[in-house]
């Protein structure tokens, strides 16, 4: 069952993954076993696939490194629920297939609480309580069943949401 990892305000990228440790300094196959290395030294040896991480506002600032959300993508963590994210790293999320969600839990969840997270209905259960994260929109859901929008867009040629091209005239 997925756990909780709380971290607190203005996470940054740095935060995330440190400079030092991007993929063409620490090298692409053992990157990820830096993330959090100064503010949670033993998250990458802990997390778990599905894992979820609860930040607090402005998740994801400062710089728009692709390597950070990259080394959470490596780790299989299984989502980010916070009241506000950078928007660039909002987009790199999304783009790698880590969903994000809008919303305020620093003050119901605790590190460690097990939880299970329905996708499509936002529902996040912790025992017998539920708590609402808005849903993901239907474009989202359409990438992360793809396993990414750049996987969806590598598979389809087109962004989710967006209609087929046009096979060109037909003939009557």
């Amino acid at each position: 069952m997925p756990r909780i990892w709380k971290f607190g305000d203005s996470v940054n990228t740095d935060d995330i993954l440190p400079g030092k440790f991007a993929p063409f300094m620490a090298g692409e196959d053992v990157f990820q076993t830096f993330a959090f290395h100064y503010i949670r030294p033993e998250f990458a040896a802990e997390v778990r696939p599905g894992d979820l991480l609860i930040g607090g506002r402005n998740w994801g600032l400062g710089s728009s490194r692709e390597y950070a959300p990259a080394a959470l993508k490596k780790l299989q963590v299984g989502g980010i629920i916070a009241p506000s994210f950078a928007r660039i790293h909002y987009r790199n999320l999304l783009n790698l297939g880590i969903p994000a969600f809008e919303a305020d839990l620093t003050n119901v969840l605790e590190d460690g609480d097990e939880v299970s997270l329905d996708m499509a209905s936002g529902e996040l259960r912790r025992g017998s309580d539920v708590f609402h994260l808005p849903p993901a929109p239907e474009f989202l859901r359409e990438a992360l069943a793809e396993g990414s929008i750049l996987a969806f867009y590598k598979k389809y040629q087109r962004f989710p949401g967006e209609a087929p091209a046009d096979s060109g005239p037909t003939s009557s």
